[in-house]
This record gives C-alpha cells, structure tokens and sequence, in this order.
C-alpha cells in the first residue's frame, strides 16, 4: 500500500482503521451582524457540492484554558436568541460544511457507498478552500473577517470485536487506557467501561497549546446490535500565529497526536485486526 502523498513518514498505518468520521472546525469571534439570511446566501456559494441545507442548535463556545487546571475547558452560552447553525450536505451526505455566527466546520462522515477514507490530506485541502469561500463572502457582504481563537479536529473510531473481543466489559482487550482488574479480584468483569483522558499539547515553543481530549464510552451497531467501542479523539487547542495559515498548523499538529495517541491507546491485537503495516 502506498501512503498518501504529503502525509508525514513517521504516522502509524493500517489497512484497516475503524474511522467512520473525521471533522475539522474553526471557532472565531462572532460575526456582529450575521443573520439566518446571510446563512442562506453563504448555502448559495457551496450548493453545488452541498445541495441540501439543515438548520441545528448551535455549537457553545469552547476554550481551552491553562491558568486554572480545574477548570481546563470553558463553555459560555450566548445570551438572547442565537442564529441556528446551518448544515450543508452533499448529496450522499458523506460530506458536510457546518456554519455559525462563530464556528465553521468540514465533516467526513463514513457511507455504505464509501469504503475508503479519503485521507486527512484532501480533507484538509478541500477545507482550505472552504475557508476561502468563507472568507471572500464576508469581505462582499462588508462582515469583517474571521478572527480564529480555537482550532479542533476530530477523528471517531467505532471498534468492533474483530475476534479479539466479545462484550464491552473486555474493553481492555482493544484499549490499552482500559485496564483490567487484578488477578483474584473481589469484582468480576465489568457490563461496560467508559473513560476520558487528556493530554497537553505544546506548541513549538513547549508550552501549553492545546489539549488531545480521548475517550471512550460502549455502544451498539444499528445494522445488527452488536457491541462496538466508540473512541473518540480530539485535539483542540489555539492557532499558533495570526491569520488562517496558523490555524491549519495546528490542525496538522492536532492530526500528528490524534493519529499517534490512537496507536498508543489501542492493543497489538487490535493493531493486527486493523493490519498495521508500518511496523
């Protein structure tokens, strides 16, 4: 298998992984003035690619905070009523573009008639010129421009039990931050395991940047109910310089620790399961 053009040596990579949804988001000072109206003239510029339109709650605003550890992620609520955020789907709905006053977002979404995950790579490219669209509509409509203060992607990987294990108390079979009880333990094998990590990210500098928040939390398949472990992955953190380029470097840097805590995380087993193949 020949790895993806630009994408850097050192990646752990399997044949196999069990992404099913990767998203990249861009959180900014609120747009003063943005209206459902200007959602829908935005909708205008991607219809081709995103013919359908949604309209969801939105996102609160998150931060990731270093001053105070026992409060390491703000959520602030806007007060009054909030403009909805605005979906825009293709037309298998594998691919959407999320909009708000303060967020704009690139989902892949896993699809029965897409087996292959595109890559981070042309994901990332797509995205970018997303952002441009972005920014060229604000400049017409006289809005400002985008003032980026957080970055986050996100990678969700379902893992089934690949013969390496059967129910999703045995979690710590496929997940090394699962661990198992001692020998001769009072307890017996938990009905199921959740858990939440997080880990610092430094900037080029070494200091605190951002945070790689990983958890998991059992599940089941729709398709025939059988268990799966839901592992979430998600580095969140500041752009590191002004404008959108350093948002973009962080999420290059967000995908380097996304992708290598998730080999760290997860078994040999599973590693096998998934067909490892960089070593």
């Amino acid at each position: 298998m020949t790895l993806d053009i630009g994408r850097p040596s050192d990646l752990p990579e399997f044949r196999k992984p069990p992404l099913t949804e990767t998203v990249l988001s861009l959180q900014f000072e609120p747009i003063a003035g943005m209206t459902g109206a200007h959602a829908g003239l935005l909708w205008e510029r991607f219809r081709g690619v995103f013919p359908f339109i949604q309209e969801h709650a939105p996102l609160p605003l998150i931060v990731e905070e270093f001053e105070r550890p026992s409060h390491a992620v703000e959520i602030t609520l806007e007060e009054g009523r909030p403009v909805p955020r605005s979906w825009f789907l293709n037309d298998s709905g594998s691919e959407l573009i999320q909009f708000q006053a303060d967020r704009f977002i690139h989902n892949w979404r896993k699809s029965k008639d897409l087996v292959m995950y595109p890559r981070y790579e042309p994901i990332r490219e797509r995205f970018r010129f997303e952002v441009g669209v972005l920014e060229d509509f604000l400049k017409a409509e006289r809005l400002g421009s985008l003032a980026v203060n957080q970055c986050e992607i996100t990678y969700v990987n379902y893992i089934e039990p690949a013969g390496v294990w059967e129910r999703h108390g045995e979690a710590m079979k496929a997940l090394v931050m699962c661990a198992p009880l001692r020998r001769g333990s009072f307890l017996s094998e938990p009905e199921d395991v959740a858990v939440r990590m997080r880990f610092v990210i430094p900037d080029p500098e070494g200091k605190p940047s951002g945070r790689l928040h990983a958890s998991v939390q059992p599940s089941w398949k729709k398709s025939d109910h059988s268990p799966i472990l839901a592992l979430h992955l998600t580095a969140r953190g500041a752009p590191f310089g002004a404008g959108i380029n350093g948002a973009f470097e962080f999420f290059d840097l967000g995908r380097e620790w996304i992708v290598k805590g998730f080999a760290d995380l997860t078994t040999p087993e599973m590693h096998k399961a998934w067909e490892r193949i960089d070593g």
